[in-house]
Protein backbone atom coordinates (compact mmCIF):
# COMPACT_ATOMS: atom_id res chain seq x y z
CA UNK A 1 0.00 0.00 0.00
CA UNK A 2 2.35 2.51 -0.77
CA UNK A 3 1.83 6.28 -0.50
CA UNK A 4 4.20 7.93 -3.19
CA UNK A 5 3.46 11.26 -1.66
CA UNK A 6 6.26 13.74 -0.55
CA UNK A 7 5.72 16.76 2.30
CA UNK A 8 7.04 19.38 -0.34
CA UNK A 9 5.53 21.69 -2.82
CA UNK A 10 5.97 24.07 -5.07
CA UNK A 11 7.31 24.46 -8.77
CA UNK A 12 9.12 22.92 -11.04
CA UNK A 13 9.97 23.45 -14.88
CA UNK A 14 6.73 25.46 -15.38
CA UNK A 15 4.78 22.55 -13.75
CA UNK A 16 1.65 23.84 -11.36
CA UNK A 17 2.26 23.90 -7.56
CA UNK A 18 0.56 20.64 -5.76
CA UNK A 19 -2.51 21.20 -3.35
CA UNK A 20 -1.22 21.03 0.02
CA UNK A 21 -3.26 18.02 2.19
CA UNK A 22 -3.74 16.81 5.85
CA UNK A 23 -5.72 13.70 6.29
CA UNK A 24 -8.14 14.40 9.55
CA UNK A 25 -9.42 10.64 10.59
CA UNK A 26 -10.71 9.83 13.85
CA UNK A 27 -13.94 7.87 14.36
CA UNK A 28 -17.38 8.94 14.10
CA UNK A 29 -18.35 12.01 16.60
CA UNK A 30 -14.85 12.73 17.85
CA UNK A 31 -14.79 16.08 16.73
CA UNK A 32 -12.91 16.43 13.40
CA UNK A 33 -16.05 18.62 12.10
CA UNK A 34 -15.72 21.20 14.38
CA UNK A 35 -11.98 21.32 14.75
CA UNK A 36 -11.79 21.69 11.39
CA UNK A 37 -13.77 24.61 11.53
CA UNK A 38 -11.12 26.31 13.97
CA UNK A 39 -8.14 25.58 11.86
CA UNK A 40 -10.36 27.09 8.57
CA UNK A 41 -10.75 30.06 10.92
CA UNK A 42 -7.36 30.66 12.84
CA UNK A 43 -5.08 28.36 10.45
CA UNK A 44 -5.79 29.61 6.78
CA UNK A 45 -6.73 25.89 5.66
CA UNK A 46 -9.70 25.13 3.37
CA UNK A 47 -11.95 22.22 4.44
CA UNK A 48 -13.42 19.50 2.77
CA UNK A 49 -15.55 16.85 4.35
CA UNK A 50 -15.79 13.37 2.61
CA UNK A 51 -18.77 12.69 4.10
CA UNK A 52 -20.28 16.27 3.43
CA UNK A 53 -19.32 15.88 -0.59
CA UNK A 54 -21.14 12.84 -0.56
CA UNK A 55 -24.36 13.83 1.27
CA UNK A 56 -24.37 16.59 -1.10
CA UNK A 57 -24.10 14.45 -4.27
CA UNK A 58 -26.41 11.79 -2.86
CA UNK A 59 -29.17 14.72 -2.63
CA UNK A 60 -28.92 15.59 -6.34
CA UNK A 61 -30.14 13.75 -9.08
CA UNK A 62 -26.89 12.03 -10.33
CA UNK A 63 -26.14 8.73 -11.55
CA UNK A 64 -24.64 7.61 -8.19
CA UNK A 65 -27.25 9.65 -5.75
CA UNK A 66 -28.63 6.57 -5.13
CA UNK A 67 -25.77 4.41 -4.75
CA UNK A 68 -23.94 6.66 -2.31
CA UNK A 69 -27.47 6.59 -0.32
CA UNK A 70 -27.95 3.37 0.17
CA UNK A 71 -24.02 3.28 1.07
CA UNK A 72 -24.26 5.78 3.95
CA UNK A 73 -27.76 4.37 5.08
CA UNK A 74 -25.49 0.86 5.75
CA UNK A 75 -22.65 2.35 7.72
CA UNK A 76 -20.66 1.31 4.95
CA UNK A 77 -18.02 3.01 2.85
CA UNK A 78 -18.29 4.39 -0.65
CA UNK A 79 -16.89 3.38 -3.28
CA UNK A 80 -13.60 5.33 -3.90
CA UNK A 81 -13.56 6.02 -7.62
CA UNK A 82 -16.93 8.59 -6.52
CA UNK A 83 -14.93 9.74 -3.69
CA UNK A 84 -11.92 10.64 -5.10
CA UNK A 85 -13.69 12.23 -8.14
CA UNK A 86 -15.93 14.93 -5.88
CA UNK A 87 -12.87 15.76 -3.63
CA UNK A 88 -10.95 16.59 -6.60
CA UNK A 89 -13.58 18.57 -8.47
CA UNK A 90 -14.26 20.24 -4.86
CA UNK A 91 -10.46 20.92 -4.53
CA UNK A 92 -10.42 22.13 -8.15
CA UNK A 93 -13.27 24.85 -7.12
CA UNK A 94 -11.43 26.12 -4.44
CA UNK A 95 -8.40 26.56 -6.19
CA UNK A 96 -5.62 23.90 -6.14
CA UNK A 97 -2.84 26.06 -4.67
CA UNK A 98 -4.30 26.07 -1.40
CA UNK A 99 -3.94 24.26 2.34
CA UNK A 100 -6.30 21.40 2.20
CA UNK A 101 -7.79 20.08 5.31
CA UNK A 102 -9.67 16.07 3.87
CA UNK A 103 -11.96 15.29 6.74
CA UNK A 104 -12.52 11.82 7.05
CA UNK A 105 -11.23 10.37 4.15
CA UNK A 106 -8.72 7.80 3.62
CA UNK A 107 -11.24 5.50 5.84
CA UNK A 108 -9.84 2.18 4.64
CA UNK A 109 -6.82 0.90 2.10
CA UNK A 110 -8.88 0.95 -1.13
CA UNK A 111 -9.44 4.79 -0.25
CA UNK A 112 -5.85 4.97 -0.01
CA UNK A 113 -4.49 3.53 -3.14
CA UNK A 114 -7.55 5.43 -5.06
CA UNK A 115 -6.31 8.58 -4.02
CA UNK A 116 -3.05 7.33 -4.81
CA UNK A 117 -3.69 6.94 -8.46
CA UNK A 118 -5.88 9.37 -9.05
CA UNK A 119 -4.53 12.65 -7.02
CA UNK A 120 -0.38 12.16 -6.67
CA UNK A 121 -0.22 14.41 -9.27
CA UNK A 122 -2.46 17.20 -7.95
CA UNK A 123 -1.53 17.40 -4.44
CA UNK A 124 1.06 16.02 -1.34
CA UNK A 125 -0.17 14.29 1.41
CA UNK A 126 2.01 16.52 4.13
CA UNK A 127 0.22 14.94 7.74
CA UNK A 128 -2.25 12.91 9.03
CA UNK A 129 -4.69 14.50 11.86
CA UNK A 130 -5.67 11.62 14.21
CA UNK A 131 -8.53 12.32 16.81
CA UNK A 132 -8.28 9.63 19.75
CA UNK A 133 -11.49 9.14 21.63
CA UNK A 134 -13.38 6.58 23.71
CA UNK A 135 -16.34 4.72 22.02
CA UNK A 136 -18.65 5.98 24.75
CA UNK A 137 -18.00 9.73 24.48
CA UNK A 138 -17.90 9.06 20.46
CA UNK A 139 -21.66 7.22 20.83
CA UNK A 140 -22.66 10.21 23.18
CA UNK A 141 -21.68 13.35 21.17
CA UNK A 142 -23.45 11.33 17.80
CA UNK A 143 -27.09 10.84 19.96
CA UNK A 144 -26.79 14.42 20.96
CA UNK A 145 -26.00 15.74 17.64
CA UNK A 146 -28.75 13.83 16.26
CA UNK A 147 -31.51 15.98 18.34
CA UNK A 148 -30.23 18.52 15.45
CA UNK A 149 -28.42 17.17 12.39
CA UNK A 150 -30.73 15.35 10.36
CA UNK A 151 -28.40 13.37 9.26
CA UNK A 152 -29.64 9.56 8.14
CA UNK A 153 -26.25 8.07 10.16
CA UNK A 154 -26.79 9.78 13.55
CA UNK A 155 -28.41 7.17 14.60
CA UNK A 156 -26.86 4.29 17.45
CA UNK A 157 -27.21 1.44 14.84
CA UNK A 158 -25.17 3.06 12.04
CA UNK A 159 -22.79 4.81 14.51
CA UNK A 160 -22.02 0.59 15.83
CA UNK A 161 -21.56 -0.24 12.39
CA UNK A 162 -19.17 2.91 11.57
CA UNK A 163 -17.36 2.25 14.68
CA UNK A 164 -16.52 -0.81 13.69
CA UNK A 165 -15.64 0.49 10.12
CA UNK A 166 -13.00 2.20 11.62
CA UNK A 167 -11.79 0.10 14.34
CA UNK A 168 -11.41 -2.75 10.78
CA UNK A 169 -10.42 -0.49 8.15
CA UNK A 170 -9.72 3.28 8.77
CA UNK A 171 -6.84 1.85 11.74
CA UNK A 172 -4.80 0.22 8.89
CA UNK A 173 -4.58 3.50 7.28
CA UNK A 174 -3.52 5.60 10.38
CA UNK A 175 -0.82 2.86 11.16
CA UNK A 176 0.48 2.84 7.75
CA UNK A 177 1.00 6.50 7.96
CA UNK A 178 2.25 5.48 11.45
CA UNK A 179 5.30 4.01 9.61
CA UNK A 180 6.23 6.72 7.77
CA UNK A 181 6.21 8.95 11.46
CA UNK A 182 3.54 11.17 9.28
CA UNK A 183 0.58 10.92 12.59
CA UNK A 184 -0.24 13.80 14.63
CA UNK A 185 -2.55 12.47 17.41
CA UNK A 186 -4.97 14.45 19.44
CA UNK A 187 -6.36 13.47 22.11
CA UNK A 188 -10.12 15.24 21.62
CA UNK A 189 -12.19 14.40 24.91
CA UNK A 190 -11.61 17.67 26.38
CA UNK A 191 -13.33 20.72 25.52
CA UNK A 192 -13.26 22.27 22.16
CA UNK A 193 -10.49 24.98 23.24
CA UNK A 194 -8.79 22.40 25.10
CA UNK A 195 -8.54 19.91 21.54
CA UNK A 196 -7.68 22.78 19.82
CA UNK A 197 -4.36 23.37 22.17
CA UNK A 198 -3.39 19.67 21.34
CA UNK A 199 -3.99 19.73 17.97
CA UNK A 200 -1.75 23.14 17.72
CA UNK A 201 1.09 21.24 19.30
CA UNK A 202 2.43 19.08 16.50
CA UNK A 203 0.33 20.87 13.92
CA UNK A 204 2.34 21.39 9.88
CA UNK A 205 0.84 24.74 8.74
Amino acid sequence: MGCGNTTSTGTKDGVTEKARVTFVLGGPGCGKGTQCSLMVERDDFVHLSAGDLLREEQATDSKDSKLIKDYIKEGKIVPVEITCNLILKAMQKKGMSKKFLIDGFPRNEDNLQGWNKVMNKHANVVQVVFFELSEDIMLERIMKRAETSGRADDNKEAAEKRFNTFKNETMKVIKHFEGKKMVHKVDATGGIEDVYENLKDGLIV
